[in-house]
């Protein structure tokens, strides 16, 4: 079977998204979104340097008040300076972004879009109209975007807004159906587009576990569309009385790229600061040998410092010749399959 006639199956059957994997599928990642925490983005896809897959759904669940939203417009933050030409479309359900947070992150409000959403249905609908409206650009045309979805646990559905009108107190069994659908279609479009998409999800407590266990709510349809799903979870840092931002436990749930169940902590800031780039990069040196401990201090060169030092101080001690080992490091830590 030659690869001509292969290339002619590809034409008979007329699947917009088939084609010679030697050409590139649609599931290949070209490319990742940094975070703008080196650590976040080793969990993610076991490179300091990586981050969000550019054409994949990464899912941020916890409870209510973790930080979800204040961690995707961290994301979001970085992502617009590190592509001065990209924009965002934010599908909003819970109306928690305002303009006053973008503009205390240093978000450029001109490029991000807030697309308010009541119903998995308008997120459907929107969502797909935005995707082909970008597909119909030629390819070198586009230029770089990225979704988010917060949150998807507060969507109902079209069913629900109809009976509630009505007086109706009653849920709709078919949500989850509904969901599943969505996800099943966007996949494929985004992975054609190399649009990420970062969505928002609530968590809840399993009755009856043995062991104390988190669960993702909504259905089945995020987790098995998502190649990445993490569990959020939080401590407040304190400046004085003042609560500056939160130190947040991310945990790998699902990965397709690195170990399940591994976890980093990373600092978020409220202000502009957002993501905390160097957080968590001490502990992973001092793992592998890249900082040896010598008593309270840590090795660096030829003398020794407090650690309270170089976090002051991050450019000066994160060298290109340490980030390089702290890389490997994190390919070690996180990268599946190692």
């Amino acid at each position: 079977m030659t690869s001509s006639f292969l290339s002619e199956v590809v034409k008979t059957i007329d699947n917009e998204y088939a084609g010679l994997l030697s050409e590139g599928g649609v599931g290949d990642i070209e490319s990742f979104v940094d975070t703008g925490s080196y650590i976040f983005n080793g969990l993610l896809s076991g490179s300091i340097y990586g981050g969000i897959p550019s054409n994949k759904i990464t899912a941020l669940a916890g409870e209510s008040g973790t930080g979800k939203t204040f961690f995707c417009l961290g994301v979001v933050q970085n992502y617009l300076k590190e592509n001065p030409d990209a924009g965002v479309v934010y599908f909003e359900s819970e109306a928690a972004v305002t303009k006053q947070m973008i503009d205390e992150r240093g978000i450029d409000g001109s490029r991000m879009v807030l697309v308010p959403v009541t119903t998995v249905q308008e997120f459907r609908t929107q969502s797909i109209q935005i995707l082909d409206k970008y597909l119909n650009q030629h390819k070198d045309e586009r230029k770089p975007m990225m979704f988010v979805l917060d949150s998807l646990g507060m969507l109902s559905t079209s069913k629900e807004l109809a009976d509630s009108a009505e007086g109706k107190d009653t849920r709709d069994m078919t949500r989850a159906q509904v969901v599943k659908a969505i996800f099943r279609i966007l996949t494929l479009k985004l992975g054609k587009a190399n649009v990420p998409l970062l969505v928002t999800n609530h968590t809840y407590d399993v009755v009856g576990a043995y062991i104390p266990t988190k669960e993702m709510g909504g259905g089945s349809g995020l987790k098995y569309a998502a190649s990445t799903i993490i569990y959020l979870s939080k401590k407040k840092e304190k400046d004085g009385k003042d609560v500056i931002g939160n130190v947040i436990k991310a945990k790998a749930a699902k990965s397709r790229l690195t170990k399940e169940n591994a976890s980093v902590d990373t600092r978020l800031f409220f202000d502009a600061r957002g993501l905390d780039r160097y957080y968590g990069l001490l502990e992973l040196g001092e793992k592998y040998g890249v900082f040896p401990r010598k008593g309270n201090r840590v090795v660096v060169g030829e003398s020794s410092v407090y650690p309270s030092v170089i976090l002051a101080n991050p450019e000066k001690y994160f060298t290109e010749e340490v980030m390089e080992k702290l890389d490997w490091a994190a390919s070690q830590e996180y990268k599946y399959g190692i």
